[in-house]
């Protein structure tokens, strides 16, 4: 499968996943489990890159998986979409923290990355000179 199943029912593990997505683009960072987080990434960046082509089916299809939540679709197609325009994916990351206390799950900090990519100024080789010498012959 190309998806983890979380130990939920379809309709549950949808919910879930939809929710959490809310809290990140609301929030800007969520603590959860690794598992959670990184399912959940999938959606984020999906919901951002609809942000970015901004037409009217990308914000039905946003509409349809949050649950017709008009805030968090506003700020995903009119903040994120602006910050994030310079960049082609990568709008989230994964920072680990300490095992969860009680069944020593791996617990993580998923939030939006705050700086745009910065994009890297290759230098142009420049051609060698020829020497100006003429050589005798």
């Amino acid at each position: 499968m190309a998806y983890r199943k979380l130990g939920r029912d379809n309709k549950h593990r949808r919910s879930m996943l939809a929710t959490l997505t809310k809290q990140v683009v609301m929030n800007e960072s969520i603590t959860t489990t690794e598992t959670r987080a990184k399912e959940t990434r999938k959606f984020v960046e999906k919901m951002i890159t609809y942000g970015k082509k901004g037409d009217l089916v990308s914000r039905r299809k946003a509409l349809a998986f949050l649950h017709n939540d008009t805030e968090v679709v506003n700020k995903i197609f009119n903040d994120l979409a602006k910050r994030y325009e310079n960049r082609n994916g990568g709008y989230t990351q994964i920072l680990k923290l300490d095992e969860r206390r009680g069944d020593d799950a791996l617990m993580v900090i998923l939030r939006l990355v705050e700086e745009p990519k910065k994009e890297e100024k290759k230098e142009e080789k420049k051609p060698a000179k020829k020497s100006t010498k003429k050589e005798d012959k």
